[in-house]
């Protein structure tokens, strides 16, 4: 039954003055949905005594577990340990601020049951960051083709499809579209967003939109160009070189043929040696550019080879 085959995983770090009602009221929706699957709170590294106060409120819940970051490691980290800690085979992201409620949860379970792989929410409602928020939702859409349009919010998933993906610091927000790039199928239904109730929000800073973008990149090299790299640096490659040939031959032609065919030579006003430097630095770098994808495809065929020895 997948009412007691999952797991509530929930990153906190400082969420102190907020944990009180928050194990409250998980506890109230496990009883009122009759839900038997366990809560892992992952206090990620807190100052605040976060993880104590949880086990004070807790009062012998039994489902509920703690693990404890000795430092802050961050969301993504979070997640992945929380996943570690739990055997159930259905898990669901949920945030410790209760801008969601905890009644949503057993949406999201009935939505696996018919067979999605992951569920996401799309919220409803206002908050803050709706402007930053939606064009990186447009551009993840547009750049990964996803089929849901909120990646940052809450969600539910088989572990399954966790296990094999590689999550780097921050990329928790790319873990739909990881999966989904690996065949996963996804599904999103709509949850209402409420204001946080205490606490700070801890992606608050501008600098973590610069972040994002920078991931976004990321992200999107590495399942454009991480199979075949070639196909980037090779291209590059040869385009660079093709434009050094390029100027080369313009460079011959204006020094010795074009006085030759009995025109009035031509002198660039830079003199003939700058096209000499341009030739040698798009050749050098069409050379590097090849070279360098020839490595990258080394290094792809060996991390192919070591995916396909973990499978077996």
């Amino acid at each position: 039954m997948i009412n007691s085959d999952f797991a509530v995983i929930v990153p906190a770090f400082n969420e102190a003055p907020v944990i009180p009602e928050l194990i409250r009221e998980l506890r109230e929706a496990f009883r009122r949905h009759n839900l038997e699957g366990e809560v892992v709170l992952i206090d990620d590294g807190s100052e605040d005594d976060t993880g104590e106060i949880a086990e004070q409120v807790a009062d012998g819940w039994r489902a509920l577990r703690i693990v404890r970051h000795k430092s802050n490691l961050g969301k993504t980290e979070a997640m992945i340990t929380g996943a570690n800690s739990t055997s159930k085979n259905y898990l669901v992201l949920f945030d410790a601020d209760l801008q969601h409620s905890p009644d949503e949860i057993p949406r999201f379970l009935e939505k696996l049951a018919e067979g999605w792989d992951i569920v996401t929410g799309r919220k409803v409602g206002a908050y803050s960051k709706r402007t930053v928020s939606s064009i990186y939702n447009r551009l993840s859409r547009k750049i990964f083709s996803v089929p849901v349009s909120d990646l940052n919010s809450m969600k539910a998933f088989r572990r399954e499809i966790l296990d094999p993906l590689t999550l780097r610091h921050d990329w928790h927000r790319f873990f739909v579209v990881l999966a989904h790039a690996r065949g996963a199928t996804v599904t999103e239904i709509d949850v209402d967003l409420y204001p946080r109730r205490a606490g700070i929000s801890k992606y608050t800073s501008p600098f973590r939109i610069l972040v994002g973008l920078l991931d976004l990149v990321s992200v999107g090299f590495l399942l454009m160009f991480s199979r075949k790299p070639l196909l980037l640096f090779g291209v590059a490659g040869l385009a660079f070189g093709s434009l050094g040939a390029l100027v080369a031959v313009a460079a011959v032609y204006l020094r010795f043929l074009h006085p030759v065919l009995g025109f009035e030579a031509y002198i660039p006003p830079f003199g003939y040696r700058p096209l000499l430097y341009f030739v040698m630095l798009f050749e050098t770098l069409g050379f590097l550019l090849v070279g360098f994808g020839l490595v990258s495809e080394q290094i792809a065929q060996l991390r192919d080879e070591l995916d396909n020895l973990r499978k077996q």
